[in-house]
């Protein structure tokens, strides 16, 4: 006898009911399937979500001291007068006298670099020149300007090689050596 209802009727529900009770007690997947349909409609099951990823580790921050960028701008203080420069007020100063300050402060700056470090160009292409940045490219090495969508590949233009020391060769200090004496005031006697 069938009924053109969504639900069984009473005496259709008696089979299901048996075979239920002893396919449950005997088919662990079958009884899983079962206790789903059991609980109550107000609280349905929520869909097992992926495990979270890992957090990634911590960044941990090291602290940088300043003994070394005040050793490096002491270097460049000696040998092409750049805080001189940058203190003074160039206002009062003709462009051919700033130009020519200028030009003994980039020689003395480019001697520093030449004696205590060896500069080398992050990317090896010429600039303008175009090039592909595949998915996971070092983001420390490479910035991305303009217009940034989406995701790697990028495709752009190389406006700035970009420079990474290579060595750095900074003279040792002694113990008693006071970094934030940039110049000493001098006397002429």
């Amino acid at each position: 006898m069938s009924t053109s209802s969504s639900h069984p009727s009473f005496w259709r529900r008696v089979p299901l009911a048996f075979g239920a009770f002893f396919s449950t007690l005997s088919d662990a997947a079958y009884a899983a399937r079962v206790e789903k349909l059991s609980l109550p409609e107000a609280a349905p099951v929520a869909p097992v979500a992926p495990a979270p990823a890992p957090a990634a580790a911590p960044v941990i921050l090291k602290e940088a001291t300043p003994d070394a960028a005040l050793q490096l701008l002491a270097l460049l203080q000696r040998e092409a007068r750049l805080i001189d420069f940058t203190q003074e007020n160039l206002g009062s100063h003709a462009d051919a006298d700033i130009g020519a300050a200028a030009r003994v402060v980039h020689e003395g700056c480019a001697k520093v670099m030449r004696e205590y470090f060896t500069i080398d160009a992050v990317r090896q292409e010429a600039e303008g020149s175009r090039i592909v940045l595949q998915e996971g490219f070092d983001s420390a090495q490479v910035r991305l300007t303009g217009n940034v969508v989406g995701s790697a590949p990028f495709t752009g233009t190389l406006s700035h090689r970009g420079w990474r020391a290579s060595s750095v060769r900074l003279p040792k200090l002694s113990e008693q050596h006071d970094a934030a004496i940039l110049a000493p005031a001098e006397v002429e006697l």
